[in-house]
């Protein structure tokens, strides 16, 4: 027979409480409720999200414009309220899908964000202890039903030492990083990040560009012009995705409506959209959200032309944001998880990132530590190039012939 030990369980953890905590728990009211429609939590989420947020899959304009363009069915929604002494405390927006035939509650937007996490109060989150904290999150799983798995991914983990308010929630993974440029200004940002060979390498890129017709970068602000950058930075992406042999999940999953949705007034979301034009033509975009001092890039494109590329466009765009975006009043510029060159170069906050997952019964409790043997797979492939580009060329044709959704968003 088989058995499944607390440990590799994934239920909610309770760390044994001092006396003192238990006693002041005890007289604490905890409870829960779920709402399927998203103004029903409007109030609410706004109040928790605050002045900042770590993503914006914790955007309450960003998500109800998703599941209204996703055309989501009230049986798909979940929004799960926890409240202290009947005043809320956390929310979870959950989207119940199935993932390889698993049937889960998981956050809307998948990879389409860098990362994600509950909106909560912090400060009176803190104050509950362990104890209190492992039973706001059973109460609030327990409201859930339907599905097998509660799965959190790319949860940011807690800088420099401090408690994780997130440490009861589940069984954690450490899977990946997220990379982020913060600065004060333009000037600190290019005394830390760019050497003199950088900045070398980065002019002659620029002048081998300029050679080939007249440069110019700006933000698009005119709506007509915006519909079509970003009409353009899909053609370029798709271009990519063919030469490497990888799904468009853009153009598969229909998601492109959602990102000119989220261009149109109304929508509440503040997008900027940063374009290279080269004699005039888009050979560079960036697609970026904005919440307070904060900017998330969401999507960047760049010209397949090879004689356009040697003046490396995306490159530049990217040169000229950094230039432009710290003297007006950003202080994080959020490139998203996952290393690349240009993380290497402009990114100085390094942010690790866990999946959470509660097992809701048993076939939960044992898909959860099926997924997190296969991500400990799965990163050591990625350190072994050969293994890594065969298990992703198998990847790709799988995903291909099943129409599935992109890899980072399945079990």
């Amino acid at each position: 027979m088989l058995t499944v030990n607390a440990e590799s369980q994934g239920l909610l953890r309770v760390a044994e409480p001092a006396a003192k905590e238990a006693a002041a728990m005890s007289s604490v009211a905890i409870s829960a409720w779920v709402a399927q429609n998203i103004e029903e939590v409007e109030a609410i989420w706004r109040d928790l999200a605050g002045g900042s947020i770590e993503s914006p899959g914790q955007s309450y304009d960003f998500i109800r414009t998703w599941v209204g363009e996703r055309h989501l069915g009230a049986d798909e929604q979940h929004y799960v309220v926890g409240l202290v002494d009947g005043r809320p405390l956390a929310l979870w927006p959950l989207h119940r899908k199935r993932l390889r035939g698993i049937s889960v509650f998981t956050w809307f937007p998948g990879s389409h964000v860098g990362c994600n996490a509950p909106l909560v109060d912090h400060e009176r989150l803190a104050a509950l202890g362990s104890d209190g904290r492992a039973r706001l999150w059973r109460t609030m799983a327990g409201q859930l039903h339907g599905a097998d798995l509660l799965y959190f991914p790319f949860m940011p983990a807690v800088p420099d030492g401090r408690e994780n308010p997130f440490a009861e929630l589940g069984t954690i993974l450490p899977v990946e990083t997220l990379y982020r440029a913060e600065f004060g200004s333009w000037e600190e940002c290019d005394k830390v990040q760019r050497s003199r060979s950088r900045r070398k390498h980065d002019r002659q890129q620029g002048d081998r560009l300029a050679a080939l017709g007249a440069v110019r970068f700006e933000e698009v602000s005119d709506p007509v012009e915006a519909h079509k950058a970003l009409d353009v930075m899909f053609r370029q992406r798709s271009a990519r995705f063919r030469e490497q042999g990888i799904r468009d999940v853009f153009v598969a999953d229909c998601l492109t409506g959602f990102y000119h949705a989220a261009l149109r007034a109304g929508s509440g979301i503040d997008v900027r959209l940063h374009v290279l034009r080269l004699d005039g033509e888009i050979v560079a975009v960036r697609y970026n959200i904005v919440h307070g001092a904060r900017m998330f890039c969401l999507i960047s494109s760049m010209s397949d032309d090879p004689h356009i590329q040697s003046g490396s466009p995306g490159k530049q765009c990217l040169l000229h944001v950094m230039q432009t975006i710290f003297d007006t009043g950003f202080t994080s510029f959020d490139m998203g998880a996952g290393f690349t060159d240009e993380k290497r170069h402009w990114c100085n906050v390094q942010v690790p990132l866990q999946h959470h997952y509660v097992g809701l019964n048993r076939r939960g409790l044992l898909l959860a530590a099926g997924h997190r043997s296969f991500q400990r797979f799965r990163r050591w492939a990625k350190a072994n190039p050969g293994l890594k580009k065969g298990l992703r060329g198998f990847q790709n044709a799988v995903e291909r012939l099943r129409g599935a959704a992109p890899a980072s968003d399945q079990l």
